[in-house]
Protein backbone atom coordinates (compact mmCIF):
# COMPACT_ATOMS: atom_id res chain seq x y z
CA UNK A 1 0.00 0.00 0.00
CA UNK A 2 1.36 3.62 0.04
CA UNK A 3 2.38 5.95 2.58
CA UNK A 4 -1.16 7.61 3.72
CA UNK A 5 -0.55 11.04 2.05
CA UNK A 6 -3.47 13.35 1.22
CA UNK A 7 -4.69 14.89 -1.59
CA UNK A 8 -3.61 18.02 -0.36
CA UNK A 9 -0.03 16.69 0.22
CA UNK A 10 0.48 15.09 -3.16
CA UNK A 11 -0.98 18.36 -4.27
CA UNK A 12 2.25 20.21 -2.31
CA UNK A 13 4.37 17.06 -3.60
CA UNK A 14 3.42 17.83 -7.07
CA UNK A 15 3.82 21.42 -6.55
CA UNK A 16 7.90 20.91 -6.40
CA UNK A 17 7.76 19.87 -9.81
CA UNK A 18 7.51 22.34 -12.98
CA UNK A 19 4.29 20.72 -13.72
CA UNK A 20 1.82 23.10 -15.44
CA UNK A 21 -1.87 23.04 -15.14
CA UNK A 22 -4.37 22.70 -12.42
CA UNK A 23 -4.17 19.64 -10.13
CA UNK A 24 -7.20 17.27 -10.31
CA UNK A 25 -6.46 14.57 -8.55
CA UNK A 26 -4.16 11.84 -7.55
CA UNK A 27 -4.58 7.57 -7.47
CA UNK A 28 -2.02 5.40 -6.54
CA UNK A 29 -0.47 3.02 -9.28
CA UNK A 30 1.18 0.25 -10.22
CA UNK A 31 1.60 -2.70 -8.66
CA UNK A 32 5.62 -1.80 -7.41
CA UNK A 33 6.97 -3.67 -3.90
CA UNK A 34 9.24 -0.56 -3.26
CA UNK A 35 8.09 3.03 -3.99
CA UNK A 36 5.28 4.48 -3.43
CA UNK A 37 3.65 5.54 -6.96
CA UNK A 38 0.68 7.92 -7.77
CA UNK A 39 -0.84 8.89 -10.92
CA UNK A 40 -1.46 12.07 -11.26
CA UNK A 41 -4.17 14.23 -13.56
CA UNK A 42 -4.15 17.65 -14.31
CA UNK A 43 -6.16 19.89 -16.46
CA UNK A 44 -3.91 21.98 -19.52
CA UNK A 45 -6.07 24.17 -20.78
CA UNK A 46 -9.44 21.71 -20.61
CA UNK A 47 -7.10 18.75 -21.68
CA UNK A 48 -6.69 16.27 -18.89
CA UNK A 49 -2.79 15.31 -18.81
CA UNK A 50 -1.46 12.54 -16.92
CA UNK A 51 1.68 12.65 -14.82
CA UNK A 52 3.49 10.38 -12.39
CA UNK A 53 5.22 11.01 -8.98
CA UNK A 54 7.13 8.47 -7.00
CA UNK A 55 8.89 8.59 -3.56
CA UNK A 56 11.99 6.48 -3.81
CA UNK A 57 12.09 4.08 -0.87
CA UNK A 58 15.51 5.15 0.90
CA UNK A 59 15.15 1.81 3.31
CA UNK A 60 16.41 0.22 -0.63
CA UNK A 61 18.08 2.90 -2.01
CA UNK A 62 20.26 4.10 0.42
CA UNK A 63 21.33 7.08 -2.23
CA UNK A 64 18.65 8.19 -4.03
CA UNK A 65 20.66 10.90 -5.93
CA UNK A 66 22.97 8.43 -7.05
CA UNK A 67 20.00 6.61 -8.42
CA UNK A 68 18.47 9.74 -10.29
CA UNK A 69 22.19 10.27 -11.74
CA UNK A 70 21.81 7.32 -12.93
CA UNK A 71 18.27 7.25 -14.43
CA UNK A 72 18.85 11.06 -15.74
CA UNK A 73 21.72 9.66 -17.74
CA UNK A 74 20.35 6.53 -19.43
CA UNK A 75 17.29 8.09 -20.55
CA UNK A 76 19.10 11.51 -21.96
CA UNK A 77 21.13 8.60 -23.67
CA UNK A 78 18.12 6.46 -25.06
CA UNK A 79 16.46 10.09 -25.95
CA UNK A 80 19.08 10.75 -27.97
CA UNK A 81 19.28 7.40 -29.89
CA UNK A 82 15.44 8.12 -30.70
CA UNK A 83 16.08 11.93 -31.95
CA UNK A 84 18.94 10.62 -34.05
CA UNK A 85 17.03 7.57 -36.06
CA UNK A 86 14.72 10.36 -37.07
CA UNK A 87 11.76 8.06 -37.51
CA UNK A 88 8.07 8.51 -36.74
CA UNK A 89 7.92 5.96 -33.40
CA UNK A 90 6.12 5.57 -30.32
CA UNK A 91 9.33 4.34 -29.28
CA UNK A 92 9.83 6.04 -25.94
CA UNK A 93 12.34 6.68 -22.80
CA UNK A 94 10.95 8.36 -19.16
CA UNK A 95 11.12 11.66 -19.26
CA UNK A 96 11.94 13.29 -16.29
CA UNK A 97 10.54 16.76 -14.52
CA UNK A 98 12.59 19.34 -13.35
CA UNK A 99 12.24 20.27 -9.74
CA UNK A 100 12.11 23.97 -9.54
CA UNK A 101 16.24 24.19 -9.04
CA UNK A 102 16.35 22.24 -12.32
CA UNK A 103 17.86 18.82 -10.22
CA UNK A 104 15.54 15.60 -11.64
CA UNK A 105 14.36 15.33 -7.98
CA UNK A 106 13.73 17.11 -4.88
CA UNK A 107 13.37 16.19 -1.27
CA UNK A 108 9.70 17.05 1.34
CA UNK A 109 10.48 17.95 4.49
CA UNK A 110 10.27 14.80 5.85
CA UNK A 111 13.48 13.93 3.78
CA UNK A 112 12.01 11.61 1.24
CA UNK A 113 13.05 11.89 -2.07
CA UNK A 114 10.19 12.42 -4.69
CA UNK A 115 10.48 12.57 -8.73
CA UNK A 116 7.99 12.87 -11.42
CA UNK A 117 7.57 12.43 -14.95
CA UNK A 118 5.34 12.34 -18.10
CA UNK A 119 2.83 9.53 -18.08
CA UNK A 120 3.41 7.51 -21.57
CA UNK A 121 -0.53 7.09 -22.63
CA UNK A 122 -2.27 4.71 -24.85
CA UNK A 123 0.43 1.71 -23.53
CA UNK A 124 0.37 -0.83 -20.57
CA UNK A 125 2.61 -2.91 -18.36
CA UNK A 126 2.00 -6.50 -18.06
CA UNK A 127 2.26 -8.91 -14.61
CA UNK A 128 1.63 -11.83 -17.61
CA UNK A 129 1.97 -12.15 -20.89
CA UNK A 130 -0.67 -13.41 -23.06
CA UNK A 131 1.17 -15.12 -25.95
CA UNK A 132 4.63 -16.03 -27.48
CA UNK A 133 3.73 -12.80 -29.88
CA UNK A 134 3.70 -10.84 -26.87
CA UNK A 135 6.66 -12.08 -25.03
CA UNK A 136 8.72 -11.82 -28.43
CA UNK A 137 8.32 -8.33 -28.55
CA UNK A 138 8.78 -7.73 -24.26
CA UNK A 139 12.21 -9.37 -25.17
CA UNK A 140 12.95 -7.91 -28.18
CA UNK A 141 12.10 -4.66 -26.30
CA UNK A 142 14.45 -5.45 -23.31
CA UNK A 143 16.97 -6.44 -25.75
CA UNK A 144 16.96 -3.55 -27.63
CA UNK A 145 17.27 -1.36 -24.21
CA UNK A 146 20.62 -2.77 -23.69
CA UNK A 147 21.59 -2.07 -27.06
CA UNK A 148 20.96 1.39 -26.86
CA UNK A 149 23.18 1.42 -23.73
CA UNK A 150 26.07 -0.62 -25.00
CA UNK A 151 27.97 3.27 -26.08
CA UNK A 152 26.80 4.96 -22.68
CA UNK A 153 30.34 6.29 -21.37
CA UNK A 154 31.48 6.04 -17.90
CA UNK A 155 30.17 3.82 -15.29
CA UNK A 156 27.53 4.01 -13.56
CA UNK A 157 26.96 4.18 -9.96
CA UNK A 158 26.29 0.97 -8.43
CA UNK A 159 23.08 2.07 -6.52
CA UNK A 160 22.86 -1.54 -4.67
CA UNK A 161 26.19 -3.11 -4.26
CA UNK A 162 25.87 -6.76 -4.64
CA UNK A 163 22.44 -6.51 -6.39
CA UNK A 164 22.62 -9.63 -8.21
CA UNK A 165 25.48 -11.51 -6.20
CA UNK A 166 23.66 -14.67 -5.30
CA UNK A 167 26.42 -16.29 -2.47
CA UNK A 168 25.98 -12.81 -0.99
CA UNK A 169 22.36 -13.56 -1.08
CA UNK A 170 22.44 -16.40 0.59
CA UNK A 171 24.80 -15.48 3.31
CA UNK A 172 22.27 -12.84 3.85
CA UNK A 173 19.69 -16.18 4.40
CA UNK A 174 21.61 -17.80 6.87
CA UNK A 175 22.00 -14.74 8.86
CA UNK A 176 19.06 -15.04 8.49
CA UNK A 177 18.33 -18.11 9.23
CA UNK A 178 20.59 -17.95 12.41
CA UNK A 179 19.01 -14.98 13.80
CA UNK A 180 15.40 -16.51 13.42
CA UNK A 181 14.24 -13.24 14.98
CA UNK A 182 10.37 -13.69 14.22
CA UNK A 183 10.67 -17.78 14.57
CA UNK A 184 9.86 -18.91 11.29
CA UNK A 185 12.56 -20.79 10.74
CA UNK A 186 10.77 -24.01 11.60
CA UNK A 187 7.70 -23.38 8.95
CA UNK A 188 10.51 -22.86 5.90
CA UNK A 189 13.09 -26.09 6.41
CA UNK A 190 12.20 -27.82 3.02
CA UNK A 191 12.62 -24.17 1.32
CA UNK A 192 15.86 -23.56 3.20
CA UNK A 193 16.81 -27.17 2.01
CA UNK A 194 16.11 -26.26 -1.30
CA UNK A 195 18.63 -23.42 -1.40
CA UNK A 196 21.20 -25.57 -0.19
CA UNK A 197 21.31 -28.13 -2.32
CA UNK A 198 22.05 -25.48 -5.04
CA UNK A 199 24.43 -23.70 -3.03
CA UNK A 200 27.55 -24.52 -5.13
CA UNK A 201 26.22 -23.68 -8.61
CA UNK A 202 25.16 -20.31 -7.35
CA UNK A 203 28.76 -18.65 -8.45
CA UNK A 204 28.84 -19.78 -11.68
CA UNK A 205 28.25 -16.49 -13.47
CA UNK A 206 30.47 -13.89 -11.31
CA UNK A 207 33.51 -16.81 -11.69
CA UNK A 208 32.55 -16.24 -15.33
CA UNK A 209 33.00 -12.53 -14.84
CA UNK A 210 36.10 -12.95 -12.65
CA UNK A 211 37.84 -14.70 -15.56
CA UNK A 212 36.85 -12.47 -18.50
CA UNK A 213 34.46 -14.43 -20.01
CA UNK A 214 31.21 -12.69 -19.08
CA UNK A 215 31.84 -8.58 -19.47
CA UNK A 216 30.16 -6.29 -17.04
CA UNK A 217 27.54 -4.03 -19.23
CA UNK A 218 25.01 -1.41 -18.33
CA UNK A 219 21.58 -3.56 -17.03
CA UNK A 220 18.30 -2.85 -16.08
CA UNK A 221 18.68 -5.47 -13.22
CA UNK A 222 14.79 -6.14 -12.41
CA UNK A 223 13.36 -6.91 -16.32
CA UNK A 224 9.47 -8.28 -14.53
CA UNK A 225 7.36 -8.17 -17.63
CA UNK A 226 5.77 -5.12 -16.27
CA UNK A 227 8.68 -3.06 -16.24
CA UNK A 228 7.78 -2.91 -20.14
CA UNK A 229 5.29 -0.42 -21.55
CA UNK A 230 3.43 -2.51 -24.82
CA UNK A 231 1.47 0.14 -26.77
CA UNK A 232 -1.86 -0.69 -26.98
CA UNK A 233 -2.64 -0.41 -30.97
CA UNK A 234 0.69 -1.87 -31.90
CA UNK A 235 1.08 -4.72 -29.72
CA UNK A 236 5.26 -3.03 -29.87
CA UNK A 237 7.17 -2.78 -26.12
CA UNK A 238 7.63 1.03 -26.76
CA UNK A 239 9.47 2.01 -23.02
CA UNK A 240 11.51 0.63 -20.16
CA UNK A 241 10.09 1.57 -16.86
CA UNK A 242 11.50 1.78 -13.54
CA UNK A 243 14.80 1.99 -13.99
CA UNK A 244 15.83 2.75 -10.48
CA UNK A 245 18.47 -0.88 -10.65
CA UNK A 246 19.94 0.45 -13.89
CA UNK A 247 23.79 0.16 -12.92
CA UNK A 248 26.79 -1.93 -13.61
CA UNK A 249 25.64 -5.80 -13.98
CA UNK A 250 25.63 -8.88 -16.51
CA UNK A 251 23.48 -9.00 -19.32
CA UNK A 252 22.44 -12.81 -18.43
CA UNK A 253 20.91 -11.58 -14.97
CA UNK A 254 18.82 -8.89 -17.24
CA UNK A 255 17.80 -12.29 -19.87
CA UNK A 256 17.32 -14.47 -16.71
CA UNK A 257 14.94 -12.67 -14.98
CA UNK A 258 12.70 -11.65 -17.88
CA UNK A 259 12.33 -15.81 -18.21
CA UNK A 260 11.61 -15.99 -14.84
CA UNK A 261 8.65 -13.38 -15.05
CA UNK A 262 7.48 -13.35 -18.52
CA UNK A 263 7.50 -17.41 -19.78
CA UNK A 264 5.52 -18.25 -16.07
CA UNK A 265 1.50 -17.61 -16.49
CA UNK A 266 1.25 -17.67 -13.25
CA UNK A 267 1.46 -14.48 -10.84
CA UNK A 268 4.38 -14.05 -8.53
CA UNK A 269 2.21 -15.01 -5.60
CA UNK A 270 -0.20 -17.77 -6.89
CA UNK A 271 -0.96 -19.58 -4.29
CA UNK A 272 -1.70 -22.97 -6.19
CA UNK A 273 1.50 -24.40 -7.13
CA UNK A 274 0.08 -26.29 -9.81
CA UNK A 275 -0.40 -23.63 -12.28
CA UNK A 276 3.17 -22.48 -11.72
CA UNK A 277 5.98 -23.81 -14.70
CA UNK A 278 8.08 -22.52 -17.64
CA UNK A 279 5.96 -22.45 -20.53
CA UNK A 280 8.79 -23.63 -23.20
CA UNK A 281 7.01 -21.64 -26.53
CA UNK A 282 6.98 -18.71 -24.32
CA UNK A 283 10.76 -19.69 -23.13
CA UNK A 284 11.38 -19.97 -27.02
CA UNK A 285 9.56 -16.24 -27.74
CA UNK A 286 11.70 -14.65 -25.06
CA UNK A 287 14.85 -16.18 -26.26
CA UNK A 288 14.34 -15.23 -30.01
CA UNK A 289 12.85 -11.48 -29.47
CA UNK A 290 16.07 -10.96 -27.00
CA UNK A 291 18.68 -12.33 -29.60
CA UNK A 292 17.07 -10.73 -32.30
CA UNK A 293 17.65 -7.02 -30.76
CA UNK A 294 20.71 -8.13 -28.63
CA UNK A 295 22.37 -10.54 -30.47
CA UNK A 296 24.63 -8.79 -32.21
CA UNK A 297 26.19 -7.17 -29.30
CA UNK A 298 26.32 -10.27 -27.16
CA UNK A 299 29.40 -12.65 -26.69
CA UNK A 300 29.36 -16.57 -27.13
CA UNK A 301 30.08 -17.13 -23.42
CA UNK A 302 26.87 -14.61 -22.82
CA UNK A 303 24.54 -16.75 -25.27
CA UNK A 304 25.80 -20.17 -24.12
CA UNK A 305 25.06 -18.97 -20.37
CA UNK A 306 21.21 -18.05 -21.12
CA UNK A 307 19.73 -20.93 -20.27
CA UNK A 308 21.27 -21.26 -16.88
CA UNK A 309 20.82 -17.58 -16.09
CA UNK A 310 16.67 -17.99 -15.90
CA UNK A 311 17.49 -20.78 -13.65
CA UNK A 312 19.69 -18.78 -11.51
CA UNK A 313 17.96 -15.90 -11.07
CA UNK A 314 14.61 -17.63 -10.30
CA UNK A 315 16.18 -19.31 -7.68
CA UNK A 316 17.89 -16.14 -6.49
CA UNK A 317 14.47 -14.05 -6.58
CA UNK A 318 13.07 -17.08 -4.42
CA UNK A 319 16.05 -17.58 -1.52
CA UNK A 320 15.36 -13.51 -1.64
CA UNK A 321 11.84 -13.49 -0.80
CA UNK A 322 12.21 -16.66 1.75
CA UNK A 323 15.08 -13.93 3.53
CA UNK A 324 12.59 -11.44 3.64
CA UNK A 325 9.75 -14.09 5.00
CA UNK A 326 12.38 -15.58 7.51
CA UNK A 327 13.17 -11.67 8.67
CA UNK A 328 9.89 -10.54 9.09
CA UNK A 329 8.83 -8.61 5.73
CA UNK A 330 10.70 -6.02 5.82
CA UNK A 331 12.18 -5.56 2.03
CA UNK A 332 9.03 -6.49 -0.06
CA UNK A 333 5.77 -4.82 0.74
CA UNK A 334 2.94 -7.50 1.40
CA UNK A 335 -0.48 -7.16 1.66
CA UNK A 336 -1.86 -10.44 3.87
CA UNK A 337 -0.13 -12.40 6.03
CA UNK A 338 2.84 -15.55 4.50
CA UNK A 339 2.67 -13.23 0.90
CA UNK A 340 6.45 -13.61 1.01
CA UNK A 341 6.24 -16.96 1.85
CA UNK A 342 3.97 -17.98 -1.21
CA UNK A 343 6.04 -16.07 -3.54
CA UNK A 344 9.43 -17.95 -2.24
CA UNK A 345 7.46 -21.22 -3.08
CA UNK A 346 6.22 -19.84 -6.27
CA UNK A 347 10.06 -19.21 -7.84
CA UNK A 348 11.00 -22.36 -6.39
CA UNK A 349 8.32 -24.65 -8.21
CA UNK A 350 9.46 -23.03 -11.56
CA UNK A 351 12.90 -23.37 -10.69
CA UNK A 352 12.14 -27.28 -10.99
CA UNK A 353 10.21 -26.95 -14.37
CA UNK A 354 13.37 -24.65 -15.78
CA UNK A 355 15.50 -27.99 -14.38
CA UNK A 356 13.02 -30.58 -16.13
CA UNK A 357 13.41 -28.36 -19.70
CA UNK A 358 16.90 -27.44 -19.36
CA UNK A 359 18.14 -29.74 -22.23
CA UNK A 360 15.75 -27.80 -24.72
CA UNK A 361 16.83 -24.52 -23.44
CA UNK A 362 19.72 -25.43 -24.38
CA UNK A 363 19.05 -27.22 -27.88
CA UNK A 364 17.94 -23.50 -29.15
CA UNK A 365 21.23 -21.98 -28.74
Amino acid sequence: MAAPYSQSEIRRLAGMFDIYGDFLVASPFGNGNVNDTFQLTYDQGGIRLHYVLQRINSNVFKDPVAVMENVSRVTDHILGKIRAAKAQTRKRTIRLLHAHDGKPYAFDSRGNCWRAYIFVEHARAYEVLDSPEQAFRVAQGFGEFQKQLVDLKGRLNETIPDFHNTPKRINTLEAAIKADVCGRVKLVQPEIDFVMKRKDECGKLLALNAEGSIPERITHNDTKSNNILIDDLSGEAICVIDLDTVMPGLVLYDFGDMVRSGANPAEEDEQDLNRVGMKFDMYEALYDGFISSAGSFLTEAEKEMLPFSAKLITLEIGLRFLSDFIMGDVYFKTRRSNQNLDRCRNQFKLVESIEAQMNKMQALL
